[in-house]
């Protein structure tokens, strides 16, 4: 599903060159549960970016659901985002002014999917993650664990093949967390690809690997039941 080989990834910030990925090299397979851990800065959510085609690598290759999107332009790349991959985040990043169900409706709305069917899907995606209940409320008046949900629904609502999440339960409680990880677990079940970037052992564990990364590089592949006394893993 998702393959990289020698992906490096180069800023330069004035007169330095930052090396954020460092030849990387990586298969995960359609159906997998990766989970991405490593100190600050050491480049997770760059690959997470990378993986998403948010950003382009600087050099290797990449290649996701059989086809190299690494040289793609920018209409391909969004393209390749909008049918393959879903995205959740820490900061939720809902419309405050729109309700729950207008913000998991927006999506179809970008690509042109007709009203009827747009109303039957974000009714369906509401449902599947428990709020129904809650489609008329703008985010203001929706929990954290709620907005994530949300969140989690709209990134559905395009039956993406691969869903990234980074830090996910970041900014919830404990219960809510729980909450979070259970409906990603579900998901997972059901077939999805699902990478989460985390700096939580406990998130990580759930995981069916765990790639820790150093330095743009990963350092090492562990399974979760390894990641206690891990270098970096708990940072």
């Amino acid at each position: 599903m998702i393959r990289l080989e020698h992906v490096s990834r180069v800023f330069h910030v004035g007169d330095t060159v930052v090396r954020a990925l460092d030849d990387i090299s990586e298969h995960i397979r359609p159906g997998e549960h990766v989970a991405l851990m490593g100190p600050s800065g050491s480049g997770k959510s760059t690959l997470l970016h990378v993986i998403g085609c948010l950003d382009r690598p600087s050099s290797g290759r990449y290649v996701l659901d059989g086809r190299e999107v690494s040289g793609l332009d920018d209409a391909a790349l969004t393209e390749a985002r909008r049918h393959l991959i879903g995205f959740v985040f820490q900061a939720f990043h809902l419309v405050p002014r729109l309700t729950a169900a207008e913000n998991v409706e927006l999506p179809l709305v970008f690509a042109g999917v007709p009203r009827a069917e747009r109303h039957q899907r974000v009714a369906a995606g509401l449902a599947a993650v428990g709020l129904s209940a809650r489609a008329a409320h703008r985010p203001e008046q929706l929990s954290g664990g709620e907005r994530q949900r949300v969140a989690i629904a709209r990134a559905m609502i395009m039956r993406p093949r691969v869903l990234l999440a980074d830090e996910p339960t970041g900014n919830l409680d404990t219960a809510s967390g729980r909450q979070v990880l259970d409906l990603l677990d579900e998901l997972h079940r059901g077939g999805l690809t699902l990478v989460v970037v985390t700096h939580d052992p406990t998130v990580a564990r759930r995981a069916e690997r765990v790639l820790l990364m150093v330095d743009g590089r990963i350092a090492r592949r562990m399974a979760p039941e390894d990641i206690l006394g891990a270098p970096g893993a708990t940072a």
